[in-house]
């Protein structure tokens, strides 16, 4: 078996790594490079393989930095399937619609100027009909639901965390006589977070291939953070300013209404101030994020499904506004009464929030607070570094506002949550690669797992090509004693899921399959999993559309 890293290997951007086996060709992610020109430029250049010889995508999640090139590939000639959880195939293709719209008007503004210099037209990197296209590929997948991929490759994705959707894959690669299980963090989500569950913790792996994003950062306490949130908004707006928020629109702008409506519904400190204060989401693909959010509650922390189930949303209070329209959009800056404007995109490269920066930064009244991620070579981090001038739509602003840079909202596991994802790993695995990351952060990282955990990490700083031989074979073969208790484990795991679904089914389910004990075959255990796992995406289906209708108290279902 061989990896090639093709994409995420000298920075955060661009993920894509592929997985070759005796027979089968499966890529890893399929990203777009984000930052600066130089960046930008990579997505147009030829893959590192012939897109028609790809088989299958496994994707981890839908950010643009992993799923932004998927309809190029299909452009280039891949008719594969794209496996990813279901929640991710929702966003799918909000994501990628997205992504075609600004591409498509970039070209027409290129296009414009090249027609004024006398130069050739450009083409888009892919059409709005190229991310269409696209998603006829797509298979949704539960989690923890087995899936053979092919005849020597099968997968299960985990919680990651990270954003909705999100998901680590376990892989396990069948040549020959031996089998060799592979695992795909994708991005690792801090744990105790708001409205999504924690990592899954991997026992067992031979290969490893693993982010590195906040390798050598810690986040400031994220409860700190989110107080201190409030307390610029309430700063930045009692002096008459506005609070502008660069802000991802798939999962950083969720988590932001779903704390801002603790404070808005639930903290009687700023009750009469906030009731004064509008909050505007101005991002069309934030708004639709949002609605598939309410539609995947199947994935929430138990919290947010409480939350749900009782009859509160958790990602809407009193204030808040969505702008659909451009018009809307562009008469925000034309207001003047103080607010807080929520707008996509997070690194301040494309979107919205680039008319908003154009209209606040010079403004000695107005804040910027960053609440995510920035890569080098984007406007963000430009600002986070304390550039006083920057350059919008040809024009020079001057920065006056006060900049902040709230690391605890970070979606990213940091160096902790990086470092104890790890440690969850029973033995060191056979090759462990780290990528994902800035140099540093990768580097300082290794040397951590090396001194701590003894393993040996491979840091990826450029593209290559590895050969994977020397599984461990005694992994594959447990004897009859940890076969049986593995297999106890998961009937229990099966039952307590079975139990939340409804007590009726539960009966019938433990009197005709679970009585069988330890005479279940490892086939009849995922069978029994994968139903499960329907089962439940439909209960929790169910629960919302009762809570979403607003149907009484007792109409809503106590037990999912």
């Amino acid at each position: 078996m061989k990896i090639r890293f093709c994409g995420a290997t000298a920075g955060v951007t661009g993920s894509c790594h592929l997985l070759m086996s005796d027979k089968h060709n499966v890529l890893l992610d399929c990203g777009q490079f984000q930052g600066g020109k130089a960046q930008e430029a990579m997505n147009a250049e030829p893959f590192q393989f012939d897109p028609e010889k790809i088989e299958a995508v496994i994707l981890s999640h839908a950010h643009i930095d992993h799923c932004g090139r998927l309809p190029l590939l299909v452009k280039r000639g891949f008719h594969g399937q794209i496996y990813c959880t279901s929640a991710t195939a929702d966003l799918l293709g909000v994501m990628l619609q997205d992504s075609a719209y600004i591409h498509e008007r970039e070209a027409e503004w290129q296009n414009r100027k090249n027609a004024r210099a006398g130069k050739p037209k450009v083409e888009p990197l892919y059409t709005a009909q190229d991310a269409t296209d696209t998603m006829q590929y797509v298979v949704p997948v539960l989690y923890q639901q087995l899936v053979e991929i092919n005849d020597e490759m099968r997968i299960v994705f985990n919680d990651a965390g990270h954003i909705l959707g999100s998901a680590i894959t376990e892989i396990w690669v069948k040549e020959e006589d031996r089998e060799t299980k592979v695992v795909f963090t994708g991005d690792l989500g801090e744990r105790n977070r708001p409205i999504l569950r924690d990592p899954t913790i991997i026992k067992k792996a031979d290969c490893v291939i693993m982010e590195t994003t906040y390798g050598d950062r810690l986040h400031t306490e994220h409860v700190a953070d989110i107080q201190k949130l409030i307390d610029i908004i309430l700063k930045t707006t009692r002096r008459g300013g506005t609070a502008v928020i660069p802000s991802f629109a798939v999962g950083r702008t969720q988590e932001l209404i779903y704390q801002l409506n603790q404070f808005y519904e639930h903290d009687d400190r700023y009750k009469d101030e906030l009731s004064r204060l509008t909050v505007y989401v101005d991002s069309p693909m934030a708004m639709s994020a949002t609605q598939v959010f309410r539609r995947n509650p199947q994935v929430f922390d138990e919290e947010t499904k409480k939350l749900i189930l009782s009859g509160d949303d958790p990602l809407d209070f009193p204030n808040l506004k969505f702008t659909k329209t451009t018009e809307e959009s562009r008469q925000l800056n034309f207001d003047h009464s103080p607010k807080v404007i929520i707008s996509a995109s997070g690194m301040c490269e494309a979107g919205r929030i680039r008319h908003h920066l154009k209209h606040n930064l010079w403004d000695p009244m107005s804040s910027v607070i960053f609440v995510g991620y920035q890569a080098v070579g984007t406007l963000g981090r430009a600002l986070v570094e304390g550039k006083k001038d920057v350059t919008l739509f040809g024009e020079q602003i001057h920065v006056n506002a006060e900049i902040y840079n709230l690391q605890g909202f970070s979606a990213h596991a940091d160096q902790h949550g990086l470092f104890s994802w790890a440690a969850g790993l029973q033995t060191p695995p056979k090759q462990l690669f780290l990528v994902h990351g800035e140099l540093a952060a990768k580097e300082t990282f290794a040397k951590l797992l090396k001194d701590k955990l003894g393993f040996d990490p491979i840091v990826l700083n450029g593209n290559a090509e590895f050969e994977i031989s020397g599984t461990d074979l005694a992994l594959l073969n447990q004897d009859d004693t940890e076969r049986k208790e593995a297999e106890n484990q998961e009937i229990q795991r099966l039952r307590d899921q079975i139990s939340e679904i409804h007590t009726d089914l539960e009966d019938i389910l433990y009197n005709a399959n679970l009585a069988m004990g330890s005479q279940l075959s490892a086939e009849r255990l995922v069978q029994m999993n994968n139903i499960v796992q329907e089962l439940n995406k439909s209960a929790m289906d169910l629960g919302a559309v009762v809570t979403e209708a607003g149907n009484e108290e007792d109409q809503i279902p106590k037990k999912v």
